[in-house]
C-alpha cells in the first residue's frame, strides 16, 4: 500500500457487512478498497450456524443458486437439560427461511462477488488508525501508509479497537458480552440424516439450556451442516466469572463443552464422529447498551457487529442477515452522498435514520429485554429442573400415576421453587420474549 493511494471508499473488514457494502458500491461504479486483516476473507470467521435468507437475497438475488448453503433449516428444536433427563420441543418448518453454513465459506463467496463487481480486496493488512483531519475522516492508516477516501466504512466487528480510539464506542464490559466456543464434528451426510430424522438438504437448528452450561446464563447450540455438525456453548462472561468466584464453576470452558458433547442424550447422535475443529469468539449480549454513540461522522459510517447489529431474541440469533442489511443501507446512503458530492455529517446522518427505521433496529428494541432475562438464573437452573423433574414424576411412575399438577408440585417442593417466584419469572419470560 502506498501513501499516494486514493479511493472513493475504503472498507475496514471483509466480513458480511464489509463485503455487502463493497459489492453494492463497486457494482454501482465506485472505486472501492476493502482491507482485511486475515490471510483471506473468511479466514478469521469461526461462526458456523444459521443465516436468514431473505435479507441476503436483497443483496444477492442469486443466493439460493450460488451461495455455499449446506442445509435448509427444516426443524427447530429447543431442549432443557437437568442431569441425564431432557425435555425437548420440536417445530417443523413449512418453508425455506434460514440455512446453515460456515461463515468462512459464506464470506469467501461474498468477497468473490465483491471482487467480480470491481472492488479491490487486500488481505493480511491491518488498519491501525482511522485518520481524521479538521473533524472529518479522510482515510485509513496502515503502518506508515495512509489510504485516503471520501468515505470510510468501519466493519471491524465486535473488537472495535479503531472506534474506541476515536471515542465513538466504550470498551466492552463483561456484562455485555458472551463467550462462545464450538467444535466441528465430522460425520457423513447419510448418518446425519438417519440419526436426526432428516432428508437430503434438510437441517436442524437446536438450542439447549440447563446443565450444558453448568446452569450459567447462556446455552448450547447444535447446527447440522452437509457432512458435519457444529456444536457449541455460549456463556455470559460476567455470569461465568461470578460462578467461578462462588465456587460453582471449577472447569475450563473447553471442559464444559466436552461434557455437553459427551452427554448421553446427545452423544448417541455423534458417538463415532471426529472432532476436526475447535474455536472461540466473543458475541454481543446487549446490543442496545453497546451500540456506538453515533453510527456516523463526517466521512465515516459504521456497519455490522461494530454497529451492534446482532439480535438475540432468546430463542434464536440473527447476525449475518442484519450485518448484510446494514451494509445495504450504508451503500444506499453513500451512493446518495456521491450523487450530491456531499460527505458531510448531515448527509451521512441519513444512514442512522434509515437503520432506525429498518427491521434491524425494530428487532433490537423489541427484544432488548432478553438481556435482563439472561440474568435470571432461574431460567437456566430451576426451570430445567422443574420441567424434567415434573415429567419424571408423571412418566416414570411404577404403579400409581400422579396427576400432572401433583407431579410438578412435588418437584417444586423438592427443589425449593416457590409458586410466586415461578409466576414472576414466567410473566417476565412471556412479556420479554
Amino acid at each position: 500500500m502506498s501513501s499516494s493511494l486514493k479511493f472513493d471508499v475504503v472498507i475496514i473488514g471483509a466480513g458480511p457487512a464489509g463485503c455487502s457494502t463493497g459489492y453494492l458500491l463497486a457494482k454501482s461504479g465506485l472505486n472501492v478498497l476493502i482491507i482485511e486483516r486475515g490471510s483471506e476473507p473468511g479466514a478469521k470467521q469461526l461462526w458456523g450456524g444459521k443465516a436468514y435468507a431473505q435479507p441476503l437475497r436483497e443483496v444477492w438475488p442469486e443466493l439460493d443458486r450460488e451461495a455455499p448453503i449446506h442445509r435448509w433449516v427444516s426443524i427447530e428444536r429447543f431442549s432443557l437439560v437437568s442431569g441425564e433427563r431432557v425435555v425437548t420441543l420440536e417445530y417443523k418448518l413449512g418453508r425455506k427461511v434460514a440455512f446453515t453454513t460456515y461463515l468462512s465459506e459464506l464470506v469467501s463467496w461474498m468477497a468473490k462477488k465483491a471482487e467480480e463487481a470491481g472492488a479491490m480486496i487486500i488481505s493480511k493488512t491491518r488498519a491501525d488508525e482511522i485518520v481524521i483531519k479538521n473533524g472529518r475522516v479522510i482515510g485509513v492508516r496502515s503502518g506508515s501508509d495512509i489510504v485516503e477516501a471520501d468515505v470510510v466504512i468501519n466493519a471491524e466487528g465486535i473488537n472495535r479497537i479503531l472506534l474506541e480510539k476515536i471515542g465513538l464506542v466504550s470498551k466492552l464490559s463483561p456484562e455485555h458480552i458472551g463467550l462462545g466456543v464450538k467444535e466441528v464434528l465430522k460425520l457423513n451426510s447419510e448418518k446425519i440424516n438417519e440419526r436426526l430424522g432428516l432428508e437430503d438438504e434438510e437441517g436442524v437448528s437446536w438450542l439447549v439450556i440447563g446443565d450444558v452450561t453448568r446452569n450459567i446464563p447462556g446455552g448450547g447450540f447444535i447446527y447440522t451442516m452437509r457432512d458435519t455438525i457444529s456444536l457449541g456453548i455460549v456463556v455470559r462472561v460476567s455470569s461465568a466469572y461470578d460462578a467461578v468466584e462462588r465456587g460453582e464453576l471449577n472447569k475450563h470452558v473447553s471442559e464444559v463443552l466436552e461434557d455437553f458433547r459427551t452427554h448421553p442424550y446427545f452423544y448417541r447422535l455423534w458417538s463415532d464422529a471426529e472432532v476436526i475443529e475447535y474455536g472461540g469468539r466473543l458475541v454481543i449480549e446487549n446490543p442496545v447498551e453497546t451500540m456506538p454513540k453515533k453510527l456516523y461522522m463526517p466521512g465515516l459510517i459504521i456497519v455490522g457487529d461494530a454497529a451492534g447489529t446482532l439480535v438475540n431474541t432468546g430463542y434464536t440469533f440473527r447476525g449475518v442477515d442484519t450485518a448484510v442489511y446494514s451494509g445495504k443501507i450504508a451503500a444506499e446512503t453513500i451512493l446518495e452522498a456521491f450523487g450530491k458530492k456531499d460527505f458531510s455529517e448531515e448527509i451521512l446522518r441519513r444512514y442512522e435514520e434509515k437503520m432506525k427505521s429498518s427491521y434491524i433496529y425494530d428487532e433490537i428494541l423489541r427484544h432488548k429485554g432478553v438481556s435482563d432475562l439472561m440474568r435470571e438464573k432461574f431460567l437456566f437452573k430451576d426451570l430445567p429442573r422443574l420441567l424434567t423433574g415434573g415429567f419424571e414424576k408423571i412418566l416414570e411412575a411404577d404403579y400409581e400415576e400422579p396427576k400432572i399438577i401433583d407431579g410438578f408440585r412435588k418437584t417444586m417442593r423438592e427443589n425449593n421453587i416457590s409458586l410466586l417466584r415461578l409466576l414472576s419469572v414466567m410473566i417476565k419470560l412471556v412479556s420479554k420474549l
